[in-house]
């Protein structure tokens, strides 16, 4: 996988949004000041800390490289760094969206782009 990639995981009312053509962030990336997203490594570890228990959740793959200079990958969760955007999720910057599942053993399972 490219490391030009990475997941937003997104709820139903944010997904309708990002439909829309633009997504804004949620509250809490409002509130940071940036869209918080994570790569496929991270992406188990921020479900498990940001959104345990939550239903109807979605993923989104984001093509890091369409944002250009928006991304800056900073320290966050244990040091870390995580893909930060300065800056609106246009929909055409998203390869893939789905409902967020999980494998057997709790890891949190890609979209299917096609």
């Amino acid at each position: 996988m490219s490391e030009a990639i990475a997941f937003k995981v997104l709820t139903a009312e944010e997904v309708a949004e990002l439909k829309g053509g633009l997504f804004a962030g949620s509250a809490d990336d409002k509130r940071d000041g940036f869209i918080h997203l994570s790569t496929a490594a991270q992406l188990t570890g921020t479900v498990a800390k940001h959104f345990a228990g939550r239903e109807g959740l979605w993923l989104a793959e984001v093509d890091l490289d369409a944002l250009g200079d928006k991304v800056r990958w900073e320290p966050s969760r244990g040091g870390e760094d995580f893909p930060h955007l300065y800056g609106d999720l246009p929909l055409d910057c998203v390869v893939a969206y789905s409902p967020l599942e999980r494998d057997e053993d709790g890891t949190v399972r890609l979209p299917v782009t096609g």
